[in-house]
């Protein structure tokens, strides 16, 4: 009788805790604001150079994963009122939103980051902003559907408006995102973009 061979599927096995270890390795030099090159890295993860390199082909890749990590996975209920269901979603607890991991000083780092690699702006937007703008956008897409908004509307310019005025906020003003000031005036931003999103 033949011995059953173990099926093997395609790409490579993951070995465990290793991403994590890397990410981490990314965030504690960009924290510490030292450089992120794939000798540091190596150097903090105890991963080897092949491993880095198996996960993410760049330095630019990794650091655009590395800045996600601890974010939140955006969803928004789509069962009630869709205008509701953004708001707790947005204007809710700020660090439930963005996530526990995810500080006010992490996010203006990757503000910084990306502000001066357009390269990395471009892989984090890719492989990241887009991703947590889904949500979103089919959110709008259903008040569309339902009535709610008008029809003709640019749901990708719908959002860049509503997001807009938190990197205001945090580029032009200088406010911190967890104020109750600031959180007070994006609230009213949207309700004014909301206005004329409406049908």
């Amino acid at each position: 009788m033949e011995q059953a061979t173990a099926v093997r599927r395609p790409g490579r096995p993951r070995a465990e805790g290793l991403d994590e270890r890397i990410l981490d390795a990314v965030l504690e030099l960009i924290d510490r604001g030292g450089d992120v090159t794939v000798n540091a890295v190596v150097a903090g993860s105890g991963v080897s150079r092949a491993a880095l390199y198996r996960r993410w082909p760049s330095m630019t890749e990794l650091m655009a994963a590395a800045l996600d990590r601890g974010r939140a996975a955006i969803e928004v209920d789509l069962s009630g009122d869709i205008k509701d269901a953004i708001v707790q979603v947005m204007f809710g607890d700020p660090r439930t939103a963005r996530g526990q991991g995810y500080t006010e000083r992490r996010f203006r780092t990757r503000v910084a980051l990306v502000m001066e690699n357009p390269e990395l702006q471009r892989a984090y937007w890719t492989s990241h902003v887009h991703r947590r703008r889904e949500a979103i956008h089919a959110a709008l897409q259903e008040a569309v559907r339902r009535g709610d908004l008008r029809p003709d509307l640019d749901i990708d310019a719908c959002i860049d408006l509503i997001n807009g005025v938190f990197y205001y906020q945090v580029v032009v003003r200088g406010a911190s995102v967890d104020a109750p000031t600031t959180i007070a005036r994006c609230r009213e931003a949207f309700e004014v973009a909301w206005r004329g999103m409406s049908r």
